[in-house]
């Protein structure tokens, strides 16, 4: 994942932060994950794991 985009995007829910867990976007505010698709965020709020 290009560190360009991941400095710009937001969690669509809180607009926290994301980092990169795998093949997956973690919000550090909500805690949200959102799935990566070929290279692709998938970031939709309908779409995302919920935390544990």
């Amino acid at each position: 994942m290009d560190q360009g985009l991941l400095d710009i995007i937001v969690c669509p829910d809180c607009h926290g932060d994301l980092s990169v867990q795998g093949e997956e976007l973690v919000c550090a505010g909500c805690g949200l994950a959102y799935p990566v698709r070929d290279d692709i965020p998938v970031l939709l709020v309908d779409e995302a794991r919920k935390p544990a």
